[in-house]
């Protein structure tokens, strides 16, 4: 299939100052639609609404999936991604957990990486930012009834963002969710469904009326074990190891949570997959045992929390401080993603020009 490649007449301005984060978006998209049995169609074309139809599937049935990645500049100015290729894999099997055609990966990728070069203006040099890709493919068969669709659109666009949070790297307080569940195994919650994350805001909003600043998720059906928290995976640092919640078909596969295991295990710390129990870690800030804990996910990279409430109670960890761990593992991804420290994984790739 042949890529098309229209480039704007029209440049944006490109924002200053503060990027925040999913505020603006660059020149252009990239769109590839099915129809007919066949990807076809693909283009990058200048950024612009889309026209849907009132009754196209997606907004009925939410049969639509999303990825999240980004791509950086180092020193030499040289266009860097991290693991965009994971991203792609990922997005595939998303897209057969709610029955959205396969796509050719290759083709994909090439495409994403290409927009990246067209619009790498856009990449931020500041400390903490990068630009953002997010990959969605999304329903737009004009019919309504619960079925698969047999139309679809694939698109990707860019956006520069700085830290996910506006506290920065300021440690989080979080709130225990007791009555709200994200997801069950057996549902969709291992795999990035648009539908997961509106069923997660009433419980997102009702922490922060409570003064918590997003949710730690636990289990559907005991109530009792740590899932993930916000929109990103977690991990303990308790008794010298590090815990976080294994893949049990309910908690997403995270990027950044594969990378911080390999990073983890490369500084010598142990790692438990496991089932984490919100009573003993409970317990365990309680008695200082409990040294860190913090989320991971492409957005934040790293998110500090400084503590957590449970049934009512507040506890504290590591003095409600970044901790020392959280610290390392931050420095030492990020420098990875932006080229200032060696990578040694494979993790990053240097694009060149189109």
């Amino acid at each position: 299939m042949e890529l098309k490649i229209t480039k704007t007449q029209n440049p944006k301005t490109k924002p200053t100052g503060a990027l925040g984060f999913g505020k603006y978006f660059s020149d252009h998209i990239f769109t590839m639609e099915y129809s007919g049995g066949e990807w076809k169609n693909a283009q990058i074309k200048p950024y612009e609404p889309f026209m849907l139809d009132p009754s196209c599937s997606v907004l009925h049935y939410a049969q639509g999936v999303f990825e999240g990645a980004k791509a950086f500049k180092n020193a030499k100015g040289e266009v860097l991604t991290f693991r965009l290729k994971d991203n792609v894999d990922r997005m595939l099997d998303s897209a057969d957990r709610v029955c959205i055609p396969a796509f050719d990966k290759a083709f994909v990728l090439d495409a994403i990486e290409q927009i990246i070069l067209i619009d790498q203006d856009w990449i931020p040099s500041g400390e903490g930012t990068a630009l953002y890709l997010r990959p969605t493919i999304i329903a737009t068969e004009p019919a309504l009834g619960v079925r698969a669709a047999d139309r679809y659109l694939l698109y990707c666009i860019l956006s520069p963002v700085g830290a996910y949070y506006s506290g920065g790297l300021k440690p989080v307080r979080l709130y225990v969710e007791q009555k709200y569940v994200r997801a069950a195994v057996g549902g969709t919650g291992g795999h990035k469904v648009i539908g997961n994350y509106a069923a997660s805001l009433k419980a997102g909003e009702n922490a922060k009326k409570l003064g918590y600043d997003q949710v730690m998720w636990l289990d559907a059906f005991k109530h009792r074990y740590v899932e993930e928290v916000g929109a990103m995976n977690i991990f303990f640092i308790c008794g010298g190891k590090a815990l976080t919640p294994a893949l049990s078909g309910s908690i997403l596969p995270g990027i950044t949570r594969r990378s911080i295991i390999q990073l983890l295990r490369d500084m010598g710390i142990e790692v438990e997959e496991t089932a984490v129990d919100i009573v003993k870690m409970a317990a365990a800030a309680k008695s200082g045992e409990l040294t860190e804990v913090f989320g991971t996910g492409t957005a934040a990279v790293i998110s500090p929390v400084g503590g957590f409430c449970y049934k009512g109670k507040d506890y504290v960890v590591g003095g409600g401080a970044m901790g020392k761990v959280s610290e390392a593992l931050y420095a030492q991804l990020t420098g990875i993603q932006n080229g200032r420290i060696e990578d040694k994984y494979g993790w990053v790739k240097k694009l060149g020009a189109i």
